[in-house]
């Protein structure tokens, strides 16, 4: 038998590959349509129904069609949302979008999260088409979430592209899971805040902000 020791792979080499197989498992899952269709009918069979009556006979289809659309933020990247919309200018004053419609969905009960985005920044050189913010919320909304990560994320994300003076980001929305089951508490909202550079640093940006996007929320 050899006594030849065994090369020890470096750490860094085995962070990257598991990084590089979660991509994989992401835009190429190890789970067909047909299973994830036969997943849905056993579903159904579990809470008494027939899925070959006429009206559920297409149903474990059109779940996981629906279930895809409501979850492709994981197979999108901010390189292909952004499409060069990152430009050089010589701003520095806050530049707002607020009222962005979120649609997600609660990672626990996978029950919609119906809400909307507030979102700010104080430029340092750099701007971004003003789209791309609402489709940089939609990325990370159309992902298994929960309110507290998808508004970090949003913030994050705008923080790394553009490396302005600041970034906030008000998230406030119903949870179905709240609302449907549970405690059934229709009407209840949640706010969640991100607040990054001057705007975490100074009081007076932060409440400038928060006094643009003073509204009643209504989800009903």
């Amino acid at each position: 038998m050899s006594n030849i020791p065994t090369p020890k792979v470096p750490a860094d080499l085995v962070l990257a590959d598991s990084a590089i197989a979660a991509i994989k498992t992401q835009s190429n899952p190890p789970v067909s349509d047909a299973e994830m269709m036969q997943a849905v009918r056993t579903l159904l069979i579990g809470l008494g129904e027939d899925p070959d009556r006429e009206g559920l006979l297409d149903t474990p289809k059109r779940v996981v069609k629906a279930l895809k659309f409501l979850t492709q933020g994981y197979n999108q990247s901010l390189d292909e949302l952004l499409n060069g919309a990152v430009f050089h200018e010589n701003a520095n004053e806050m530049v707002l979008i607020r009222d962005i419609d979120l649609f997600s969905s609660c990672e626990h009960h996978i029950l919609p999260i119906i809400g909307r985005a507030h979102v700010a920044y104080i430029p340092d050189g750099k701007v971004i088409g003003l789209s791309k913010i609402a489709r940089i919320c939609d990325m990370y909304s159309r992902r298994l979430q929960v309110q507290e990560r998808l508004t970090a994320q949003i913030a994050d994300a705008i923080q790394g592209l553009l490396k302005p003076q600041g970034v906030a980001v008000v998230v406030e929305a119903t949870h179905m899971c709240m609302v449907m089951r549970g405690v059934q508490k229709p009407g209840s909202w949640t706010a969640t805040s991100a607040m990054k550079g001057v705007f975490a640093e100074d009081p007076k940006t932060r409440q400038e902000f928060m006094s643009l996007i003073r509204h009643s929320p209504n989800f009903h």
